[in-house]
């Protein structure tokens, strides 16, 4: 056994990870089993320098807030700001504190610099304005949408949509938006008052004007332009959305809110890879838009990247969705390529040396620090007798599950974090 494993690993880089895939895919999606570990950010690092440098990479995504994330693509392609104020202002969910995002960015900067616009590398997030314990307040997507339309079509067509003092009665103080108990507590979620139910409408009317207005905002617009105000479209209606779920009492709530987070996430990453997410998901994706991020590399969690159904517990119960990953899987087929990070120990954190009888135990008796595994050939070498599922004792770190196998390109293992 130990000899085959061995046949269908090999050490972390773009030839052996292009040599996994069957295609050239538009999105690349390496996952994490765990957050907050610069080891793997490292591993993320080199690998899309690789890429960049071998495979004509130009674009890296990852998950964190989306609108924060323009502020690092306008650092790393014009040098808008400093490094300092990007990674405190650029990045969500704390990322930027990691000195691994920082060398990230940093090492961006460095190459664009002095690169014609065509050749730069971009950044993107891809994770709504959302945190595990709520949500933004939509007003930075809603007014930022109404300001690219004010600015480019008749008057009479937007003021009949609406106005800007009319968005800022509305929205109110973002403080309500914003209440950390609305998480837990549905009655303090200000999603399914009045006020957030006319909102919703009216995002919805300025996002089919901006549809509407297409040929004459593309040819008026430069194309990031159009693409940020797609974007601020997608977020504003989806964080509505969100807050209206947040404010359900039914059972389904969790699994709602779950969803839709991953909804997003989707969405923004067919953006990104410039597909259209209504032609794709109607199956014409040679309608998509001209490509000029493409092809990217995608960095999240494994359970927002995998094709399999993904599942947690939250306040006790078991919750299920279909992820990111799933969704744009669905609709891009081999287009999507999905690679998995498995880890031996996480010492810090009480994950120890793994069993035997375990896939991450079958690779941590290898003597590489860190390598890359077929999944698929794994899976067929294993045949029926797949090994047992690991229990980690620490609830941050998500071990693999043997059954995905067979629906993932590779395996990145590290031996020890």
């Amino acid at each position: 056994m130990a000899t085959d494993i061995k046949d269908v690993t090999h050490a972390v880089d773009a030839a052996a990870v292009m040599g996994l895939l069957r295609g050239r895919p538009r999105l690349l999606a390496l996952g994490e089993p765990t957050h907050g570990e610069d080891a793997l950010l490292d591993v993320r690092n080199e690998l899309f320098r690789q890429l960049v440098e071998q495979e004509g990479y130009r674009t890296i995504t990852i998950e964190s807030d989306c609108l924060r994330g323009l502020l690092v693509d306008d650092y790393v392609t014009t040098g808008a700001g400093t490094l300092d104020e990007v990674m405190e202002e650029g990045f969500s969910h704390g990322w930027g504190a990691s000195a691994a995002n920082r060398d990230l960015v940093r090492w961006m900067r460095a190459f664009n610099d002095g690169r014609p616009a065509a050749d730069r590398l971009r950044f993107a997030g891809f994770d709504g304005p959302l945190e595990i314990t709520g949500a933004e307040s939509p007003r930075e997507a809603l007014t930022a949408l109404h300001g690219y339309l004010s600015s480019r079509v008749e008057t009479d067509l937007l003021d009949v949509t609406c106005t800007v003092e009319t968005l800022d009665r509305l929205l109110g103080p973002d403080d309500r938006w914003t209440h950390p108990a609305a998480m837990m507590d549905p009655s303090r979620s200000v999603g399914q008052s009045a006020d957030a139910t006319e909102l919703r409408l009216l995002a919805d009317d300025l996002v089919a004007l901006l549809d509407g207005q297409r040929p004459h905002l593309i040819a008026t617009s430069s194309r990031d332009d159009w693409d940020r105000a797609r974007l601020y479209g997608r977020t504003a209606t989806g964080l509505l959305r969100y807050h209206y779920w947040m404010a359900d009492t039914s059972p389904s709530r969790m699994t709602r809110l779950v969803s839709l987070r991953d909804r997003m996430m989707a969405d923004n990453l067919l953006a990104v890879a410039g597909v259209d997410a209504d032609a794709a998901a109607a199956g014409a994706v040679g309608s998509a838009a001209p490509v000029d991020r493409a092809p990217v590399l995608v960095h999240a969690h494994n359970g927002h990247l995998q094709r399999n159904k993904s599942t947690m517990r939250m306040g006790g119960l078991p919750v299920e969705w279909w992820s990111a990953g799933a969704i744009v899987s669905a609709q891009l087929g081999e287009e999507y390529a999905f690679l998995a990070t498995a880890l031996g120990t996480i010492r810090h954190q009480g994950v120890d040396t793994p069993r035997q009888d375990t896939v991450e135990g079958l690779l941590y008796a290898g003597p590489e620090k860190c390598s890359v595994v077929d999944a698929r050939d794994l899976a067929a070498t294993l045949g029926h007798s797949l090994p047992a599922p690991r229990v980690s004792p620490w609830f941050g770190y998500a071990p693999l599950d043997p059954v995905h196998l067979a629906d993932i390109e590779g395996v990145v293992f590290v031996k020890d974090v």
